[in-house]
C-alpha cells in the first residue's frame, strides 16, 4: 500500500514538473517574438581580411577593438588573414569574390596596407549595392568599383572615431580601421567620419586584349595548394575564341606551348592531364586531374598566356 501512495506521489510530481516546463517555455516565447528575416538581417556583420597572418597578435588585438566599441549582436567573420603580404591586387580579387553573397548594410573591414603611415588616405566607401568598405584607398576597390560602382566615399579624420591617445604609424588596422568598422556596425552616423573624397586610387591592372589572332592576358594567381592557374581571361571574353566544351587547343604560357582540352571539370580528363576549364568565379583556368598544374610546367604567377582563335 506504501509504494502504491510513493508511486502516485511522484507521478503527480513529475505531471507539475512538466506543466510547469510548457509554461515557461510558453511566457518566454511570448517575451521574445521570432525576429523576421528582415530583422535578422539587419543584425550587424564586419567581414574581415588582412594580410597579418595568424602567427602573432595583431588579429586578435584588432578583434578586441571591435568587440568593445560594436553592439553585442555584431557578426564578425573574415575572408583570409592569408593574403599574400602587400599583395593589393590578390587582396581586391578576393574582396571581389566574396561580397556578392553578402546582403546590403555588410560592413567589409580590409587591412592590407604597404602605405602605412604615410599620405595614403584611410576611407570609408559605401557602393551602390549599398554595402560599406573600411580600408586603406591603394587600389583595394578596384574591382569592387568596376562591377558594382561607388556611391560616396569618405576619409577617416575623425579622431572620436579611432582609438588611444597617440595613433601609431605603423598599425592603424589596431587604431583606425578596426575602430570606424566597429563604430559603423553601431550605427553611428558614418558621414562623421570625415570629409567626402571624389575618386580611389584604383590598381593599374593588365587588361586583355582581343584581335584577329586570339586573346593575351596574364596568369594572376595559383588556385590555393591545388596549383590550377588563375587568369584575368573571362568567360565572355573566351567565348570569343569560338571554343566549345571537348574542342582541343594549343595555349602558349610564357613563350611555351601546351596541348589540351577545353572541358567542364578536372575528371573529364585522365589523372595527371591537362585542361582548360572556366572556374567557379567565371575565369578561364588551367588544371592537372588531382595534380598541380604550376608544379608540372614550372609557372609560377605573374605571366603572360596567348590563346588562340578556334581554326575554321
Amino acid at each position: 500500500m506504501l509504494t502504491l501512495r510513493w508511486l502516485g506521489a511522484l507521478r503527480f510530481a513529475l505531471a507539475v514538473i512538466a506543466i510547469f516546463g510548457v509554461t515557461c517555455c510558453r511566457i518566454r516565447a511570448q517575451q521574445e517574438p521570432v525576429r523576421s528575416p528582415e530583422a535578422r538581417a539587419a543584425q550587424p556583420t564586419i567581414v574581415f581580411m588582412t594580410d597579418f597572418g595568424t602567427a602573432n597578435d595583431a588579429v586578435a588585438i584588432c578583434r578586441a577593438v571591435i568587440f568593445g566599441i560594436a553592439p553585442p549582436d555584431v557578426r564578425l567573420t573574415d575572408i583570409t588573414h592569408q593574403v599574400t603580404p602587400f599583395q593589393m591586387e590578390e587582396a581586391a580579387r578576393f574582396l571581389v569574390g566574396v561580397t556578392p553573397y553578402y546582403p546590403a548594410g555588410t560592413i567589409f573591414l580590409v587591412v592590407v596596407d604597404p602605405g602605412v603611415g604615410t599620405a595614403r588616405k584611410a576611407v570609408v566607401v559605401k557602393s551602390k549595392r549599398g554595402q560599406f568598405f573600411v580600408l586603406p584607398d591603394n587600389g583595394l576597390m578596384t574591382l569592387v568599383e568596376d562591377r558594382d560602382g561607388i556611391d560616396s566615399i569618405r576619409q577617416i579624420t575623425n579622431p572620436e572615431w579611432m582609438v588611444g591617445a597617440k595613433i601609431s604609424s605603423t598599425f592603424h588596422g589596431r587604431d583606425i580601421f578596426s575602430p570606424v568598422g566597429a563604430h559603423l556596425a553601431r550605427g553611428d552616423d558614418w558621414t562623421q567620419v570625415g570629409p567626402p573624397v571624389k575618386t580611389l586610387v584604383k590598381l593599374d591592372l593588365k587588361p586583355v586584349t582581343l584581335d584577329a589572332k586570339g586573346l593575351s592576358g596574364e596568369v594572376i594567381a595559383l588556385d590555393g595548394p591545388f596549383g590550377n592557374l588563375i587568369t584575368n581571361i573571362s568567360d565572355e571574353d573566351f567565348v570569343k575564341l569560338g571554343y566549345k566544351l571537348g574542342d582541343k587547343l594549343k595555349v602558349t604560357i610564357e613563350g611555351r606551348e601546351i596541348a589540351m582540352p577545353f572541358v567542364r571539370t578536372f575528371s573529364d580528363v585522365p589523372v595527371k592531364q591537362p585542361l582548360l576549364f572556366i572556374d567557379s568565379r567565371g575565369r578561364a583556368s588551367f588544371a592537372v586531374n588531382q595534380s598541380s598544374f604550376a608544379a608540372t610546367y614550372n609557372i609560377q604567377p605573374p605571366q603572360t598566356i596567348f590563346i588562340p582563335r578556334k581554326s575554321q
